[in-house]
């Protein structure tokens, strides 16, 4: 009995010192099992490497998010929702430093990585100075293309504000034509060189006599200067008149066959006709364009400032630059009559001009409207015409007849 107790007993003992799973818990056995222990820690602090630099990553990411939101108002927007993102992702890999020697920051690293496109946010910048620089450019180049002319508007401006003075007037005056009473080119020639110095009416008052007496050029060419000179008193410079007239009649007879000639060049050849008078001729007499620069013609042109010149050849050359020739003759009917009749010398008749909108020296004359109403003359003030016979769409409109010489 004794012998089986104590051989069970020793073997109870040695079942005591195994564990459940069978392995001895001595202390010799726990120092052997420390180093294994070490061993398998070590994976983890390497498992929780990769978490800190996905940390510092993360951050170095979030860096140019934060300089991609600082250009300039326009990107402002931009740049936050751009930062946002960057701080959401960054907020896990700080969760991820946390955790740090567990396997769970292997999951956290992965949305670091999702950080990287951030990098785009630069490019965003480039494409917002590019706009800014073209635009400056835009902005700067019409002030050095474009030079105004010293009066302040330009060529084209100019040609425009004629072209269309010229047709306001057309509207005012549709029955314009030559104020010189005439029958044939002979007629014309002759009252246009009587009209230097005095007025069409008082020429068209004298001429009647003239040619009833010397009705051809021959006959004029012939004639005694003591009494032409006698007719021709009434238009002053009578004398000079009269030696140009008798001049031209027999240049007309004896040089170009009794006709009066059509060229510009011909024309001038003859004695006391000019440029001036030449155009008048060709223009309503053969139909050929011309502008016709006497003192009304002039003034207007200077006033409406569409030049500055005051030689006649001058100011005919520029004004034919500004309208086509087909104008010219019309234009300068136009012109004149409204110089005669609303635009005067001395006074002009502002408040009742139909171009005075158009026109920049506006003011210069009585601006009143019923003041400048009494200073209309001819037709559009109730007066009598320069003309003694005028065209029947003169009569039509309202225009009346000028009275003969000594009617009063």
């Amino acid at each position: 009995m004794g012998e089986q107790g104590s051989d069970g007993g020793r073997e109870s003992a040695k079942t005591a010192k195994r564990s459940p799973s069978g392995q001895p818990e001595t202390k010799a056995a726990a120092r052997k099992a420390a180093p294994s222990a070490r061993k398998a820690a070590a994976p983890a602090k390497r498992a929780a490497a990769p978490a800190k630099k996905a940390a510092s990553s993360a951050k170095k990411a979030a860096a140019p998010a934060k300089r991609a939101a600082s250009p300039g108002k326009k990107a402002a927007s931009t740049g936050k929702k751009a930062a946002a993102p960057a701080r959401k992702a960054a907020a896990p890999a700080k969760k991820a430093g946390s955790v740090g020697r567990t396997t769970a920051a292997k999951k956290s690293a992965t949305p670091a990585k999702k950080v990287a496109p951030i990098k785009k946010a630069p490019s965003p910048r480039k494409q917002l100075v590019a706009p800014m620089k073209a635009t400056a450019a835009v902005k700067a180049a019409p002030a050095e293309a474009v030079v105004k002319p010293a009066g302040g508007e330009s060529r084209t401006a100019l040609v425009r504000r004629a072209r269309r003075i010229n047709r306001e007037l057309a509207e005012v005056y549709p029955y314009a034509h030559p104020e010189l009473d005439f029958e044939n080119p002979f007629q014309l020639v002759v009252a246009t060189v009587l009209s230097a110095q005095t007025t069409d009416l008082r020429v068209n008052q004298t001429t009647p006599a003239l040619f009833a007496r010397y009705p051809t050029p021959e006959d004029l060419a012939a004639a005694d200067p003591e009494e032409v000179e006698e007719i021709l008193r009434p238009t002053g410079f009578f004398r000079a008149k009269t030696k140009s007239v008798i001049g031209l009649s027999k240049a007309i007879a004896e040089d170009f066959g009794g006709e009066v000639p059509g060229r510009l060049e011909d024309l001038v050849k003859l004695p006391g006709v000019g440029r001036k008078t030449a155009f008048v001729v060709l223009g309503n007499a053969f139909g050929r364009p011309g502008i016709t620069v006497d003192t009304h013609f002039q003034r207007l042109v200077r006033r409406w400032r569409w030049t500055a010149e005051t030689d006649p050849d001058k100011i005919e050359a520029a004004i034919g630059a500004l309208f086509p020739k087909s104008d010219w003759t019309d234009l300068s009917h136009h012109v004149i009559w409204h110089g005669r009749r609303i635009c005067h010398a001395r006074k002009p008749a502002c408040g009742a001009c139909p171009i005075a909108a158009l026109c920049p020296a506006y003011g210069e004359g009585e601006t009143d409207p019923e003041k400048a109403e009494k200073l209309l003359k001819y037709e559009k003030g109730g007066l009598p015409g320069q003309r003694l016979n005028p065209p029947q769409a003169y009569l039509d409109a309202g225009g009346r007849p000028a009275p003969p010489l000594g009617a009063g």
